[in-house]
């Protein structure tokens, strides 16, 4: 019969502080703390909008009154937006924002139906800005319109309201 003393065992050698189970323990805590930095730094910089570095615009020159015959429009850049001059049937000039409120397309003008039109989901407004039909939940962004000069020369100015 075989008797183990324990006397007779070799002590393991003393290892100070670090062992495997601590640096396994520090190993996987170094990992989790990463991987949640990891997947919270995209999320916040989502939820957090960044400052706007663009200057407000105030005023553009949209178009030229002999480039915008009756009953037709053009769209013409208002800062980093797109915005749309429509000059109606009956000669009057209008200016809206050309970004629709329900997703952010661009409007186009219909001439055969003289109404605001937005391709993406079919939503319509009238020539003063108003829903008419579709799923836009505002009427679009009114600016003011002023002509610089006279004749068919004379610039449209537009301008926030």
């Amino acid at each position: 019969m075989i008797t183990t003393d324990k006397a007779a065992l070799p002590v393991a050698a003393d290892r100070g502080d670090f062992d495997r189970r601590r640096f396994l323990d520090a190993l996987l805590t170094v990992g989790f703390v990463s991987t949640a930095a990891a997947i919270a730094y995209p999320v916040g910089r989502y939820l957090v909008p960044p400052v706007s570095g663009e200057p407000a615009t105030e005023s553009v020159v949209a178009a030229r009154v002999k480039a915008l015959r009756p009953n037709s429009a053009a769209i013409f850049k208002f800062g980093s937006k797109p915005g749309i001059v429509v000059r109606t049937a009956d000669g009057d000039v209008r200016a809206f924002s050309a970004v629709c409120s329900h997703l952010d397309c661009t409007v186009q003008f219909k001439s055969d139906t003289s109404q605001l039109w937005c391709a993406c989901h079919n939503g319509t407004y009238d020539l003063g800005g108003n829903v008419v039909s579709g799923p836009p939940p505002r009427g679009l962004e009114k600016f003011v319109v002023n002509l610089r000069g006279e004749g068919d020369d004379a610039e449209i100015v537009v301008s926030r309201a």
